[in-house]
This record gives structure tokens, sequence and C-alpha cells, in this order.
């Protein structure tokens, strides 16, 4: 039996995976509230979070950014939604010899930009050059602290209902909670495939971005009970996994789904999935339902202009259910893996 690209894409059949070989052995580790079974997007220790992600995207600069782009925000966005404020990332690099120092100067101006803005501190790397058949590799670990608009939120929370939770949960939605996106889903994937010389004449650009610079606006606002960046899998895969951890059901609305026009004709052609395709700078939100308009005037005001609720947590069923445009209704399964290989 062979480790198949599947089991590493994002989706049901990594979470299999995962379960299988790596949380059978070590699920039960933790040093705070959030152990290795969680399967959460970050893990605390101390009053801190701590998270790292790996970066093989084909081609490394695309249509909005580059891997230096996913690899800063990427790991950043893992300890935003998490309420946490990025602090200190390590950066290592496996390069192929024979890459262009300029295509790798681009990438560290992207990896500089959103440091900067960020106002993270890159501390620690590695960098190694390896005769291989991908250009380059990045890893991130990244860690995030607590700070005054997450404690905020929660004190919101604990306004309506019991939260024992001193972080966002993946876990913490309940009955009747709003389910909010930051904005129009499916960029990334469609900016990938774009720069992969698909001949289409539409302009997409990757919405690679550092979503703490929105979601702190949220918190002030308070009353998010959970967090989840859609990347791999996208947003069904999100959906599927907020509505299992915290054991309800989630009915989504598809029309109220932002999703651009050119975007939506990309993927009707190519018959794909938006609602599955990676994004790299949106959030899901879980959040208590009268707090939920001022949420979203938080992120409208943010710049988020296309955040939208688009549906809302129910213990009438277990599954993610969609209402179509039609107005029939199915059930949303989490996608088996990542429909487009090496996206982030």
């Amino acid at each position: 039996m062979l480790i198949r690209r599947e089991d590493g894409a994002g989706g049901k059949y990594m979470t299999e995976f995962l379960k299988k070989h790596i949380i059978s052995r070590f699920g039960d580790n933790r040093l705070g509230e959030i152990s290795l079974a969680d399967m959460d997007d970050s893990s605390d220790f101390d009053g801190y979070v701590f998270t790292t992600d790996s970066y093989v995207v084909s081609p490394p600069i695309f249509k909005g950014g580059s891997i230096g782009s996913l690899a800063v925000c990427g790991t950043a966005n893992d300890l935003a939604v998490m309420g946490a404020k990025p602090y200190a990332m390590s950066l290592a690099l496996i390069i192929q010899e024979g890459f262009k120092v300029s295509d790798f100067e681009r990438i560290m101006n992207d990896v500089e930009k959103w440091v900067r803005k960020l106002d993270v501190k890159l501390i620690t790397g590695d960098t190694k050059v390896v005769p291989a058949n991908v250009d380059i590799i990045a890893n991130t670990s990244g860690i995030g602290v607590r700070n005054s608009a997450l404690d905020y939120n929660i004190s919101v929370v604990k306004e309506y209902r019991e939260y024992p939770y001193k972080w966002v949960r993946d876990c913490g939605l309940r009955e009747g909670d709003a389910i909010i996106v930051s904005g129009c889903i499916a960029d990334h994937a469609v900016a990938i495939m774009l720069s992969r010389e698909f001949n289409f004449d539409i302009d997409v650009q990757s919405d690679v971005y550092p979503v703490w610079l929105f979601v702190r606006e949220a918190l002030e606002v308070g009353g998010i009970t959970a967090m989840k960046d859609p990347t791999r899998g996208g947003l069904s895969n999100a959906l599927n996994e907020l509505a299992e951890k915290s054991g309800v059901g989630i009915y989504i609305e598809e029309e109220r789904i932002p999703v651009r026009e050119e975007v939506k004709g990309f993927c009707e052609v190519l018959g794909l999935d938006p609602l599955s395709m990676a994004n790299e700078g949106k959030v899901v939100m879980g959040v208590v339902e009268d707090m939920a308009e001022d949420v979203l005037k938080a992120l409208h005001k943010a710049g988020q202009k296309d955040a939208e609720i688009i549906g809302y947590a129910t213990s009438e069923f277990e599954e993610v259910v969609v209402e179509t445009e039609i107005g029939t209704k199915k059930v949303l399964p989490p996608p088996t893996a990542d429909p487009i290989p090496r996206v982030c």
C-alpha cells in the first residue's frame, strides 16, 4: 500500500490518513487546552498558540502573490482564527538547484511585505538547496499571543451562553449561531489555475491576505464562537469540520455565498465546485445570532465588502445542508481531496 497524493490534499482522505497514522500515536499530546487530536488550526501552551505549515505551490509566483505570501499569511491566518495576534515566525526553505535568483528575490519581497504589515518578527529558519523536481518548498511556524480583542470577544459570548474555551475553537458553534464568510470564495484556486496557462480571458487575483487585519476588528465587536480559514477543501470542508466538531448541523443558502461571476463561470466551464476550492485570505465565522449583524458591519468597515451571513447552525440535522438557488435542498459533504493539486 502506497501513500496517495489525496492523503495530503485536504478533505476526507487526508483526515482519515492523519487519524490512522499520526493522531492514533500522538493524539493525547497537549500542553494546554488544545490537543493534537482536536485538529484545530493551532494548539496552545502557556498562554500562546503555536502552528506550523508547509507550502508547495505550482507555479511559486502567481497572480496576486507567491509562495512567500502564502507562507507568511497562511501561518498567520492559522493563528488569527484562534483569536490570537500573530507574534513571531520561523521560515525554512528547500530550494531546487538552478532556481532563478530573480524569482527568489520576488518571493522574499513578499515575505518581507507581509511580516512588516503584520508586525511579526521572523526570528529563526533554515535553508537547503537540493536537486529535486519541485522549484521551492517553504515551511513556516508561528506563535500567536492573547490580546484584549480576544478576551473581549469571549466575554461577549459568555453574556449569551457558557463558553468554556480560552481561544476561539472549531467546536464552539451552537444552535442558532449565524455563519458568516468574510468574502468571495475560490479566488485563490482559480488564480493558480490561470497562472498555469489556462486560456481564459479573465483577471482573477489570489486572495492571499493576513486575515488578522480584519479579524481583530470583528473580535472587538464580540460574539464570535468559532472560526476557520477555508484553505484546502475550501468552504465545504471548513463548514463540515465546524459542524462535526461542534455536534451541530449547518444550514446554508447558496445564493448568499459570495462568488465572483467570472470565478463562477470559470468553474462551470471546467466542471469545478467553487465551494470545495482553496482560499488564502478568507474566514468562516460562527457568531452569536444577536451579534451577527454587528460583526458583519465591522467586517465591511474593515474592507471586507463582500462579507455575508450565509446561514446558521441548527440541531435539526447533523450535516451541512445547502438550499440551492432554485429552492431544493442537498447535503454538502466534505470533499474527498483538493480538486486542484499544489495550490498551497
